[in-house]
């Protein structure tokens, strides 16, 4: 593996990238502040650690001691080559690695997009205590469930099952060294003017490593080939939840949001109009309010 980084925080920004080995995994890591309350920050397809970059100083601010890991295939963090290694009970694990690892005494999780459906599972399953969720335009898995029945969802769900094509999807993706993927986000955003040549060029970088798509992709395979790792039981998740979602998002139906109060007994939904699903990005200065009224300082 190659154990560069993936990107180099500007001077003065109090972030620092480093290596962290867990039972499981070495993750490349974005780090910054200290304490015993972490916050866990888990990134989605097809993005690394660098996506929260915008978050991370307000984190700090409030007390909290900020870890942004690459999630498993991703970036410089190992990347098993099994679609099996994918699946559900090894990406909630990798949290639970993660946390133990950090040997933080309290931990909120926020996260995005795929770390988002890792980060559902997780608090469903109660692997480790949790004090806050934060949850970024991705749907409980119950809502979620009953959208996938429907039209709406299911035609804005075409590229989980075209990734279920072998070598296909990554061949297409990586076409000039993967420039598809930085591409990817400033057509899709509300806001293409955040992701200029310097913001792409760190995602095509990220994907261009060898083995990266493949990894990227796998998550979805396994989504679909190996859907029965976990018991998630009843679906609730017991600890104080935000969801924040933006409106104008091409992948996932705004009906997603509804009816997660069933599952999610202490539920704040913020909604954005005009913003797009890379929402920690695409409006950086609403979200970071947002997580400034609802997290405490620790």
């Amino acid at each position: 593996m190659d154990k560069t980084f993936s990107w180099h925080p500007p001077k003065g920004s109090g972030i620092t990238m480093r290596w962290i080995e867990t039972s499981g995994l070495t993750f490349e890591l974005a780090e910054a502040g200290e304490g015993d309350h972490l916050a866990l920050c888990l990134h989605g397809f097809p993005e690394i650690n660098f996506s929260w970059r915008h978050q991370i100083s307000v984190l700090v601010e409030k007390g909290y001691r900020v870890w942004a890991p690459n999630m498993r295939g991703y970036g410089g963090t190992d990347r098993p080559s099994d679609v099996r290694d994918y699946a559900l009970d090894r990406l909630t694990q990798d949290v639970a690695d993660l946390i133990d690892a950090s040997g933080a005494r309290s931990v909120t999780l926020i996260a995005h997009d795929w770390g988002a459906i890792v980060a559902w599972m997780f608090a469903i399953l109660k692997l480790r205590p949790l004090t806050r969720l934060v949850i970024m335009n991705v749907p409980h898995p119950g809502p979620a469930r009953r959208e996938l029945r429907k039209w709406r969802q299911i035609k804005k769900s075409w590229y989980i099952f075209f990734f279920q094509i072998p070598r296909l999807p990554e061949l297409l993706l990586g076409r000039k060294n993967g420039t598809a993927i930085g591409r990817l986000f400033q057509r899709t955003s509300s806001n293409p003017e955040r992701f200029g040549p310097d913001v792409q060029r760190v995602y095509n970088d990220a994907a261009a490593r060898p083995g990266a798509l493949n990894a990227m992709v796998n998550y979805y395979r396994a989504l679909l080939r190996h859907d029965d790792t976990v018991d998630p039981g009843d679906f609730t998740v017991d600890v104080p939840t935000l969801m924040v979602w933006g409106e104008e998002d091409v992948a996932i139906d705004i009906h997603c949001t509804e009816g997660t109060d069933q599952w999610v007994s202490n539920l704040t939904l913020k909604r954005l109009p005009n913003v797009s699903h890379w929402v920690q990005q695409d409006a950086p200065e609403e979200v970071n309010a947002i997580l400034n009224d609802w997290l405490p300082v620790v």
